[in-house]
C-alpha cells in the first residue's frame, strides 16, 4: 500500500503538459529579492506574495505541485485557510523542502554539503500532517578543474539518500536534486562529466538505503556550458548532451524528471525545456520542470507589493507557466513570448464543479 501512494503521488506531479512551481524560498532568500523591488518584507508580504501564485486561476492546468518554505507551509490566508488547503482547493500537490542549507564542508575548501537531517523523522511526520504529499533535497556541486572532490560527492549523495528514505517511510515522495552549478567557465563537456559522476553516486546512494525508485523524482541540472565559459553550447547541444548523460546514469523506472533552471533566465530556461523535450530519442521517463524564479520573477517584478497589480502579476505567472508546460511536451515556440502583452487568466478554474 505505501508503495502505491509513493508511485500514485509520484506519476501525478509529472502528469502531461504540468510542473512544480518552487516556491520555497527561505525568508533570506525571498527578502533580499523583495528588497530589490522595495517591498518590505514581513511575514504578512511573503504570505500575500505565496498566495498570490497559489491562486492564479487555472495555473492547476499547468502546476502539479507547489513546494513552500517551513514559514508559508505553517500560514493562512487572511479569511485563516491555511495555504496548503488553498493549494489542494486548486488541484496543487502541497510540497514542503526539509533541508536546512548547504553548509562548508570540513577539509574539503570552497565545497558544501547540505545538512538538515537530524531530526528529520519528526519534521516529515509533522508536514505529512499539515499537508506536505512530497518534499525536497537539494545538494550543491561546484565545478572547477578539480572540483567537486570524491569527498564532498559522497557527502551529498549519503544525505540525499537518507532523506529519500526517510521521506517514504512517511508516505512522502522525495524530490531529489542534485545540482551541478553553472556557475564556472567550465566547458558542457566538463558539465556533463561532473553531472554523471554526480548523478552515479546519487543512485549508488538511494539503493544503498533502499529508495523505491519508483516513488521518487530526479530535480537536475540541464548539461550546461559555464555561465563564464567563452563557448556556449546551442539549444541542441544542451539538449543532446543532456539526453545522453540521463539516458546513462538515471533507472528507467524512475517516474519523472522535473529540471531545475539554476539561474536560467526565464525564456532561456522554458526554450531550453523544449529542445530536450523535443529530442527523438525514447524517454524512459516524464521530462518536465520544477522552476523557482524561472517561474516567478516577472511575477514578482510586475506585483512589486502593489495590491493594483495583483491581477497583471497573476497574468504574468500563468503566462509563464502555460510556456513551460507547453516546453515540457515540446509545443513552445517563442512567438508564445512575443504575443503576451497581458494575456488574461481564465475567471475560474476549468476542471471546477461549475463546469
Amino acid at each position: 500500500m505505501k508503495s502505491q501512494i509513493l508511485e500514485a503521488i509520484a506519476k501525478a506531479l509529472v502528469a502531461d503538459g504540468k510542473g512544480i512551481l518552487a516556491a520555497d524560498e527561505t525568508v533570506g532568500t525571498l527578502t533580499k529579492r523583495f528588497e530589490r523591488l522595495k517591498i518590505q518584507s514581513t511575514p504578512e508580504t511573503r504570505r500575500d506574495y505565496r498566495e498570490l501564485l497559489f491562486t492564479t486561476p487555472g495555473s492547476a492546468d499547468f502546476i502539479s505541485g507547489a513546494i513552500m518554505y517551513d514559514e508559508t507551509i505553517r500560514q493562512r490566508n487572511s479569511k485563516g485557510v491555511p495555504l496548503p488547503d488553498i493549494l489542494v482547493e486548486q488541484g496543487i500537490i502541497p510540497g514542503i523542502k526539509v533541508d536546512t542549507g548547504a553548509k562548508p564542508l570540513a577539509g574539503a575548501q570552497g565545497e558544501t554539503v547540505t545538512e538538515g537531517l537530524d531530526g528529520l523523522r519528526d519534521r516529515l511526520r509533522d508536514y505529512r500532517a499539515i499537508g506536505a504529499r512530497f518534499a525536497k533535497w537539494r545538494g550543491v556541486f561546484r565545478v572547477t578543474d578539480r572540483l567537486p572532490s570524491e569527498m564532498c560527492v559522497s557527502a551529498n549523495a549519503h544525505a540525499l539518500g537518507r532523506y529519500a528514505a526517510l521521506c517514504q517511510e512517511q508516505d512522502i515522495v522525495p524530490i531529489v536534486e542534485p545540482e551541478v552549478l553553472m556557475e564556472g567557465n567550465h566547458t558542457i563537456d566538463r558539465c556533463s562529466e561532473v553531472t554523471g559522476n554526480v548523478l552515479h553516486s546519487v543512485f549508488d546512494a538511494l539503493y544503498e538505503h533502499k529508495v523505491l525508485l519508483e516513488g521518487m523524482l530526479l530535480k537536475p541540472n540541464m548539461i550546461l556550458s559555464g555561465s563564464s565559459c567563452r563557448t556556449q553550447a546551442s539549444e541542441m547541444e544542451l539538449a543532446d548532451a543532456t539526453m545522453r548523460c540521463l539516458l546513462r546514469h538515471v533507472p528507467a523506472v524512475v517516474p519523472g524528471i522535473v529540471f531545475l533552471s539554476g539561474g536560467q533566465s526565464d525564456v532561456m530556461a522554458t526554450k531550453n525545456l523544449a529542445a530536450i523535450s523535443r529530442i527523438s530519442t525514447s524517454k524512459p521517463w516524464k521530462i518536465t520542470f520544477s522552476y523557482g524564479r524561472a517561474l516567478q520573477d516577472q511575477a514578482l517584478a510586475t506585483w512589486s507589493g502593489n495590491e493594483k497589480k495583483y491581477q497583471p502579476a497573476q497574468q504574468a505567472y500563468y503566462h509563464r507557466a502555460k510556456c513551460n508546460a507547453g516546453a515540457a511536451v515540446g509545443k513552445y515556440d517563442a512567438t508564445m513570448d512575443s504575443r503576451f502583452t497581458g494575456e488574461m487568466v481564465p475567471t475560474h478554474h476549468p476542471d471546477s464543479e461549475d463546469d
